[in-house]
């Protein structure tokens, strides 16, 4: 097995024990918002077989994303076994996607790439008019144990840098933290029905935002907008980040997986 192959499965295999907290039935007819590479997309594909269906939606562009663009991904996946049970729509802003009369609505580990809370309250109210049952998945910003720390420091300066800006592509620009998420689904017509810790044990996502966040660091920086308290705020944080992370195999932050149906 590839190190790539490798990798997948262990982002596979997490998704699966995210849709065991979730429980969506064979046959559904399912709605995904920011379905990126596809990781999900290809499980819950798997999950309502041939006569159910997955309409995977993302706001990027077909060409963003690394290492694989969002194109070459979502072609992987449409050449698979499940491809005929999976249609993608990219550059899709979900509110003026007018499909509607799905099952479920799924948002597995998106919402921080919303630019705000309002953004992020608004697509939910619109996904209450189009599916039944929302299933959501994120991290959990409240670390478990202290070698978690550095995944969530490295979120934290990422979502700094963001606020800053009137806009960007950036993967994290909004950490929400569950409680506000929670504020947020309920504030926006749904009722939350259950609430889970999927395990993320091996998961490679710390090293991978610590990574980011230290390259976006380097460019952040010579910025010639930038003022000397952000630039010294900004420098002692990524200092420390560099102190506490290991040069591999951090520990990733726990996530929750919740249903909500509407309200």
């Amino acid at each position: 097995m590839s190190s790539f192959d490798a990798v997948q499965a262990i982002q596979t295999a997490y998704r699966r024990r995210i849709l065991e907290c979730w429980n969506i039935p064979l046959g559904a007819k399912i709605l995904e918002v920011g379905c990126g590479q596809g990781d999900m997309t290809a499980v819950l594909a798997e999950a309502v077989g041939p006569t159910g269906h997955v309409v995977a939606t993302d706001i990027a562009g077909a060409d963003y994303g690394s290492p694989l663009t969002l194109w070459q991904a979502s072609d992987l996946i449409k050449w698979s076994e499940v491809g005929d049970w999976v249609d993608f729509y990219f550059e899709c802003d979900i509110t003026q996607f007018d499909q509607a009369g799905f099952d479920y609505a799924v948002m597995a580990h998106s919402s921080w790439y919303f630019e705000s809370a309002d953004q992020l309250g608004k697509t939910l109210r619109n996904l209450s008019t189009k599916a039944k049952y929302l299933c959501f998945a994120e991290w959990n910003t409240v670390p478990r144990s202290s070698d978690q720390t550095a995944h969530l420091m490295a979120v934290f300066i990422q979502g700094y840098m963001e606020a800053f800006k009137t806009e960007g592509n950036a993967n994290v620009r909004s950490p929400f933290t569950v409680n506000q998420l929670k504020q947020i689904i309920v504030d926006s017509g749904w009722r939350i029905t259950s609430f889970a810790s999927p395990d993320t044990t091996g998961l490679q996502d710390a090293d991978w935002e610590i990574a980011e966040c230290i390259e976006r660091v380097k460019s952040e920086v010579q910025d010639p907008g930038i003022t000397p308290k952000r630039l010294s705020l900004l420098e002692g944080q990524i200092d420390t980040l560099r102190q506490i992370a290991k040069p591999s195999g951090n520990v990733p932050l726990s996530s929750v997986a919740l249903v909500a149906e509407r309200a």
